[in-house]
């Protein structure tokens, strides 16, 4: 069914239900998975049309090397075999075009209960990112958070 699943993870509790249904469902499918970080450029350098140094992304991609590394060493961990990567942009752009490149059947992502202010604000990727993918979208919920809300 799936043979390139692509799982967009950053380590939040969204981000472990990510992980851990996607990792489900490549072993179900004996897929290969790759697993992605996107790290956003703050809002304020780019506003101040600064120019990003490459200090200035060593420092914003150094938390995120080690939830890739945490996260792939879960998915080799059951035999499944793993890639990470980490881009730098906006996450909808960014996960769009790493699926076309990587040849994704599947991408996985996590959604963040919010409230009606912050998804008109901020938007949802997995929305975002229907219009704009070459494939299938799993949204993962993480469980415990919604198991205590009504």
């Amino acid at each position: 069914m799936y043979h390139r699943i692509l799982l967009a993870y950053n380590g939040s509790p969204e981000g472990r239900a990510v992980l851990h249904q996607g990792t489900q469902m490549a072993q179900l499918c004996q897929a290969e998975v790759c697993l992605l970080a996107v790290v956003g450029i703050p809002t304020g350098l780019t506003m101040a049309e600064t120019v990003v140094t490459p200090e200035m992304t060593d420092a914003l991609e150094a938390p995120a090397r080690r939830t890739l590394e945490e996260g792939a060493k879960d998915i080799v961990a059951l035999g499944l075999a793993v890639q990470t990567r980490i881009e730098f942009g906006e996450p909808v752009e960014r996960i769009g075009a790493v699926a076309r490149e990587y040849g994704a059947d599947l991408i996985v992502v996590g959604h963040r209960h919010r409230g009606t202010l912050a998804r008109w604000w901020g938007g949802s990727v997995g929305k975002s990112l229907l219009g704009q993918i070459p494939c299938d979208l799993l949204v993962a919920l993480d469980t415990q958070e919604g198991a205590g809300q009504s």
